[in-house]
Order: structure tokens, then C-alpha cells, then sequence
């Protein structure tokens, strides 16, 4: 078996995560998990690909998902842009929004956080809401609904695969990295228990994630989706906002280069029973299968 050790939700869609010793799972994620993002004026997604100032705000939403604060991380930088606050519109017309290419809809924000954002970013920006009506349907082996999100609903990364990516680091000679330049949703670490091999402890084992296709946690259940392809976003030091090198990008594509050409490191979930999630909750994989690496 597993534990969970750390769950993080981020409202808003590029922005900071905010850790939770408690999580409703709902069929999309962790409850509001994504469920807001930056936009252009012309409803293009911002990503801290392009944006890395993003890291910098902080989000945070009520639990009932009416009121939404954006906060600023650093005294210097929140002193010079103070919070604003917001009761989240749920009921104006929608707009498009263009996410990775794919068309859907959002609710705007209006124009106070707006500006904000676009002083904070430094180039025009919005904010919008996934309306309730969003009906997107992530891919993967276990396909499900997704927010904002990349792409599938959860992204779940164990303690091992993070220790191995800093073994290999610094033989390198590049510092250890913090686990939310990779922003998962869940971390798990080991805890007694049997193994895909029967030897105990399968968390301890890196990357042994990849191979778990059903897991259920509490009274809730995920269903594997696929690998999580790495990009340019875990090249932010997301303290600081600003990207900092190559790393972990040159590491991993030495020993994590999927067939399809791509870096992975993590893996993504589907939603498939709902639930309340706590820290210290067992993760127990009811079925394995073929890495697909």
C-alpha cells in the first residue's frame, strides 16, 4: 500500500496550488480544481509556459466555489499589487476559449480582475469560469471529465519517482527540485503493504505509479488515463515565477522518453467514483498492468 501525503488543488488554471489536509473528489478532480483560467482578450489560454509570472498567484476560492481571492506570493510583490476580491459569476452569457487548440466556453470574471491580472501579467488578460454546463471528456485509457486541466482530471506522483529524478540530477551535478515544479494533485509515499511484486512497500519503488490502472483511495476510486507528458512549465521555479534552466527536462529525457517522443513523469487519473480524500489515506491499487514507457 500507500499514503497520501500531500493534496493540492489550483483553482485558477497555471496559478499556485493550495495544500489541504481535506479534498472532495468530484467527478472532475479535486472540487474546483481548475475550474477558472487566464485568458487573452481573445479567449486564448495563458500558461506559465509563456507566462511563468502565474506561480505568483495565489488563489483561493470558499468551499461552497462563490468567492474567489488572487493574492500575490512575496511581500514586496503583494505590497505593490495588493488582492482582489471577487463573488464568481456563474450566470453571464458565455464566450469562447481556445484551450490547446480546442474550443470551449467560459464565463468572464468581469472587469476588475481583469485588470488585475493584466497589470500583474503585463499584457491584456481575462478571467473566466468553466460553465456548468462544460462537458469535456479527457483521453486516456480510462477517459473521464475535466476541467480546465491539461487533460485528465488527477495527476498523481509518489515521492520515489521525485527522489530517483534528484538521484539522477546530481549526478549531474544540478540541485534537488521541490515536487511542485511537476504540480500534482496527489502525493503519495510508501506504507506497509504488498506490492505489484508481493514485496511490500510499492510506492518505495520509482515510477511504480505507471503501472497502477485502478486505485482506490478512502471511498473513492481512479481509473489510469496515461503517462503525464512534461513541458516547459517544470522549468519554472515556481517561487519565483521565472524560469530557471534546463532542469529537470535534461534529466528526465535521458530515462523518461516515452515511444511517442515525449518526457514523462507522473501519471494521470480519471475520475471514476467520487469521494472525500484526506492525508494519510491509504492508496490501494486494485489492479497493475504493462508500463507503458
Amino acid at each position: 500500500m500507500a499514503g497520501v501525503t500531500d493534496l493540492i488543488s489550483y483553482p485558477v488554471k497555471g496559478c499556485a496550488g493550495t495544500s489541504t489536509s481535506d479534498a472532495l473528489l468530484t467527478p472532475a478532480g479535486l472540487a474546483h480544481d481548475r475550474s477558472f483560467m487566464v485568458t487573452s482578450e481573445e479567449g486564448v489560454y495563458r500558461t506559465q509556459r509563456r507566462h511563468p509570472r502565474l506561480a505568483l498567484i495565489q488563489p483561493a476560492i470558499s468551499n461552497d466555489g462563490t468567492r474567489l481571492t488572487l493574492d500575490l506570493a512575496g511581500a514586496d510583490t503583494a505590497a505593490l499589487f495588493g488582492a482582489v476580491r471577487l463573488d464568481v459569476i456563474t450566470s453571464a452569457p458565455r464566450r469562447d476559449v481556445d484551450l490547446f487548440g480546442a474550443g470551449f466556453q467560459g464565463i468572464d470574471q468581469g472587469d476588475e480582475v481583469a485588470a488585475w491580472l493584466s497589470e500583474v501579467l503585463g499584457v491584456p488578460s481575462r478571467l473566466v469560469r468553466v460553465p456548468p454546463e462544460h462537458d469535456r471528456i479527457a483521453d486516456g485509457l480510462t477517459p473521464g471529465p475535466s476541467g480546465y486541466a491539461d487533460s485528465s482530471a488527477v495527476h498523481l506522483l509518489s515521492r520515489a519517482s521525485l527522489a530517483l529524478l534528484d538521484q539522477r540530477m546530481a549526478e549531474r551535478g544540478a540541485p534537488p527540485l521541490p515536487m511542485n515544479r511537476f504540480r500534482p494533485n496527489i502525493v503519495i509515499d510508501a506504507s506497509p503493504g504488498d506490492g505489484p511484486d508481493g514485496d511490500g512497500d510499492w510506492a518505495a519503488v520509482p515510477h511504480a505509479e505507471d503501472r497502477a490502472r485502478r486505485i482506490t483511495i478512502g471511498g473513492s476510486e481512479l481509473g489510469y488515463a496515461k503517462l503525464a507528458t512534461r513541458c516547459a512549465v517544470t522549468l519554472v521555479d515556481q517561487r519565483a515565477g521565472a524560469r530557471q534552466g534546463p532542469e529537470p527536462l535534461r534529466t528526465l529525457a535521458a530515462y523518461r522518453r516515452a515511444t511517442s517522443g515525449g518526457v514523462v513523469f507522473g501519471t494521470k487519473f480519471s475520475v471514476t467514483r467520487p469521494g472525500k480524500l484526506s492525508v494519510g489515506d491509504d492508496v490501494v491499487v486494485e489492479e497493475w498492468g504493462d508500463a507503458e514507457l
